[in-house]
């Protein structure tokens, strides 16, 4: 059994010599701290014949709070779901704006958790808490969605919402349709300040070995990514990088590209 970052079972995948390795040994795997593309969990699975579930959590509760089952069958395991709650913890989904009102199975709110691992709070830091921890529930600034079996889907971080001439654009959306292409080997999606628009989804994408950042192909893959998804979701614009900044946990760190192109519209 292992556990993991979505970035790491990508970069597993598209390392060369995979296929020179006994995989069969890997019976379970467990992905975490970020989104776990569905096309990355599908490929992981194929290739090593190991299970890789997708599970959630955060520093402020333990840190985990949600998992899918370990089933073999793959009978109660949901992709692109982070699971159900463990054990002793509660979950649900409220509303955005007030956070008071407790939304239906299907509708699209912040995910808010109690349970015995839940932080007693930020160390004084009694406003920050106050924010965060209300009549015993936390508070996780993820955007997420429950279906009708109790299964919760994260869509994206409340922070990370790109705002579009009015419109919500959640990246992670798009990223999972970036890493379906063929090229794709890491990605980030984040709002980029636009004078008209207010913000436009912009992609930052590191290729696999063999691919050349050529202007056809990134015109190859906007298109790509912009047929599957509604107008006003789609790539305004898309930059190749070497390497994207990443935290000693393996997340890609969203935040320090936003900040990169609003330092540069600062300066226009």
């Amino acid at each position: 059994m292992f556990c993991g970052v979505p970035t790491l079972y990508a970069m597993l995948l598209d390392y060369p010599e995979l296929g020179k390795y006994d995989l069969t040994s890997i019976k379970f795997c467990i992905s975490g701290a970020a989104p776990l593309p569905p096309e990355v969990q599908k490929k992981f699975m194929e290739i090593t014949g190991g299970v890789l579930v997708e599970g959630y959590g955060l520093t402020e509760a333990s840190p985990v709070t949600h998992a899918n089952p370990l089933d073999r069958t793959m009978k109660t395991v949901k992709i692109g779901s982070i699971g159900v709650p463990w054990p002793d913890t509660e979950a649900k989904i409220m509303d955005v704006e007030t956070g008071t009102k407790e939304l239906p199975p299907g509708e699209v709110g912040e995910l808010v958790i109690k349970g015995p691992q839940v932080m007693k709070g930020y160390w004084k830091m009694p406003e920050e808490t106050k924010q965060v921890l209300r009549d015993g529930w936390l508070y996780t600034g993820d955007i997420a969605k429950m279906d009708e079996d109790g299964y919760f889907y994260i869509v994206d971080r409340k922070k990370d919402l790109i705002k579009y001439k009015g419109y919500s654009v959640y990246p992670r959306e798009l990223e999972d349709v970036l890493y379906e292409h063929e090229a794709v080997k890491l990605c980030a999606v984040v709002g980029k300040p636009d004078p008209t628009a207010g913000e436009i989804p912009k992609a930052f994408v590191v290729l696999k070995e063999g691919y050349e950042p050529t202007e056809e192909l990134k015109k190859e893959i906007m298109e790509f990514v912009n047929s599957r998804v509604a107008p006003y979701k789609r790539i305004r614009e898309l930059e190749f990088r070497k390497e994207l900044p990443i935290s000693a946990a393996g997340k890609v760190l969203r935040r320090v590209l936003r900040e990169e192109e609003y330092r540069k519209a600062q300066k226009v």
